[in-house]
């Protein structure tokens, strides 16, 4: 295991034994150990070589062995008899905002809850409201999180389900049955999360190609098996539908089955509007004759034979793309060949796995020309924020691995600085204005209202030193709901102050919402698509942002780091 998976296990230890009352000092233990452990600077490997990782403070001689278990993928039977041993409706329980362990523990002991469906009867019926600690305003926000755990749990972050299909997809493509298969529906669309997923596959054999849907290893239920359309469930949850249609036919059912509803109803009038009969069969003209469907053998044909160019799937919203395309007016949307660096990533310095070096030589292998490292400031405790002299110290840091000449990834040194409650910043000006690059972001007091969350933000933009805004409405996607901020006018501001909006790619974030870009960035605004890598796997989220750049209609002009290095660094130095 790696170091932040040997964490996350220590925290989740503490977590369930929080869940079954156990001994304080014991709890505590395990999540020293876990802050130990994420605030090593040493290389976790290299003190389990060297014996030394029981001289780490905060790490004795029992969770030693136990991370030294983890670390070389051994079982660890105390963590699996733990887990067994806590009811399966307590631990589902923390998935619900504003329950922690230790209230999920006082609901348990004193109302005996023991599932969600027995914790929204106490709330409804007031039990709640009359325990110490609770409260009325606390009772809304349960049945608030209870409500919206129902409706997440219905969708998957497109980073998963694309994961989920890609296998699938592969596999179709080669049974010498199917000519040709895609994925269609939101998946195909990039939408940021995805319900079930949608297959099309070409074929006049199609039985065959059912009965190898339907006997995948992680299938765990049939829901259908048709000799044309089956329906799976996963093990995930996750649903997904194949169709096999005859290959003459396998374009319009691409289309059709991609969507989204909107884009195809505007087609479908607009078929009407040129004689034809638009649907997933096929082409007809208005006698109901079938046109010769063999001489449209791609979208790009069918899109020209009604007068438009061709409209990427990112685009089928319903959002003006037919007449855009009707003017030949669409973008040429950014891609991810066009990215050259990405900035507001993360160390191990704070709550990252990797150090300086892993980081930029990851960077390095994907082709970038540079690298921004932002750890976390002092404020975001839970993470290992650093202070002033700890700024310092990593800004040496990065100028020494720039210097050393080992890589041609160039590293710029940047903080996450948090705002605070009254819009200033967490780290003094004279630390600040060391750094390259400084993103400024909110970790904290979410509940302000929407007034004072975007005067929040306004006054942080308006400080010199700020670069960049991340994650504008500290949204996690199918988990936390974006707090209040006036969207429009804290784009007015950072236009005003030359200041970007971050696209952060994080599958769960992907925020500042694409449904802003197109107009933000027609006023001139920036983004820089940045992955919140906490590790060197986490880089290759950037293409998850670039997803979401295409579907907010941006180009390469809109994205900061596509420009080359030189250009950065003259844009950085002048701000």
């Amino acid at each position: 295991m790696e170091k932040g998976e040997i964490s996350d296990v220590l925290g989740e230890i503490a977590i369930l034994l929080e869940l079954k009352g156990d001994n304080p000092f014991k709890i505590r233990a395990y999540q020293s150990g876990q802050r130990a452990l994420d605030t090593l600077e040493e290389e976790l490997g290299t003190l389990i070589g060297e014996s030394r990782l029981g001289e780490v403070k905060g790490i004795g001689k029992a969770l030693t062995e136990k991370i030294e278990t983890l670390f070389n993928d051994e079982p660890l039977p105390f963590y699996d008899d733990l887990l067994a041993s806590v009811e399966p409706g307590l631990i589902e329980m923390l998935e619900i905002p504003g329950l922690g362990a230790k209230k999920i523990r006082k609901l348990h002991d004193e109302l005996g809850v023991d599932t969600i469906g027995s914790l929204t009867r106490v709330c409804e019926s007031g039990e709640v409201a009359k325990l110490a600690g609770f409260g009325a305003k606390s009772v809304e926000k349960i049945l608030s999180g209870i409500q919206n755990r129902e409706a997440y749990s219905k969708r998957h972050l497109w980073w998963i389900a694309n994961e989920t299909a890609q296998p699938i997809l592969e596999g179709l493509r080669d049974l010498p049955q199917v000519a040709r298969a895609e994925a269609a529906g939101s998946l195909r669309r990039k939408m940021e999360t995805v319900g079930d997923l949608d297959f099309i596959a070409a074929s006049d054999e199609p039985e065959a190609i059912m009965d190898w849907f339907v006997s995948l290893p992680d299938v765990r239920e049939v829901s259908g098996h048709g000799k044309t359309k089956s329906s799976v469930r996963f093990e995930s949850g996750m649903q997904a539908d194949l169709r096999v249609v005859p290959p003459d036919q396998f374009v319009f059912a691409l289309h059709h089955f991609t969507g989204s509803k909107d884009h195809n109803v505007a087609m479908r009038s607009r078929a009407l509007s040129k004689g034809f009969s638009l649907s997933e069969w096929g082409l007809r003209t208005e006698d109901k004759e079938a046109m010769a469907v063999d001489t449209i053998e791609d979208e790009e044909q069918l899109f020209k034979l009604l007068d438009l160019n061709y409209i990427p799937p990112e685009l089928r919203e319903g959002l003006g793309e037919i007449e855009s395309a009707e003017a030949g007016q669409l973008p040429e949307l950014v891609q991810d060949k066009d990215l050259k660096g990405v900035f507001h990533n993360h160390t191990h310095a704070s709550d990252g796995d990797h150090s300086i070096e892993e980081m930029t030589q990851a960077a390095q292998d994907r082709g970038w020309d540079y690298l921004g490292l932002a750890d976390h400031s002092k404020a975001s405790f839970q993470t290992n924020g650093l202070d002033e002299a700890r700024v310092e110290e990593q800004i040496e840091k990065m100028h020494a691995v720039n210097a050393s000449g080992q890589f041609k990834c160039h590293v710029f040194t940047g903080i996450e600085c948090d705002i605070l409650k009254d819009g200033s910043l967490d780290l003094d000006d004279s630390t600040l204005e060391k750094l390259d690059y400084v993103v400024v972001s909110v970790h904290s007091s979410f509940t302000l209202s929407e007034e004072e969350m975007t005067q929040r933000f306004i006054k942080a933009i308006e400080h010199p030193c700020s670069t960049m805004v991340g994650h504008l409405t500290g949204r996690l996607l199918l988990k936390r709901e974006p707090y209040l901020v006036n969207i429009e006018k804290v784009v007015d501001a950072a236009i005003a102050n030359r200041v970007i909006i971050e696209m952060n790619a994080h599958p769960q974030r992907l925020d500042m919402d694409w449904r802003h870009w197109k107009r933000a960035a027609s006023k001139g605004l920036l983004t820089s698509v940045n992955p919140d890598a906490h590790s060197v796997f986490g880089l290759q989220y950037a293409s998850a942002g670039i997803n979401a750049c295409r579907k907010g209609w941006l180009t390469a002009d809109s994205v900061f780091n596509t420009w080359p290095i030189e250009k950065i660094k003259s844009y950085l130095a002048g701000r």
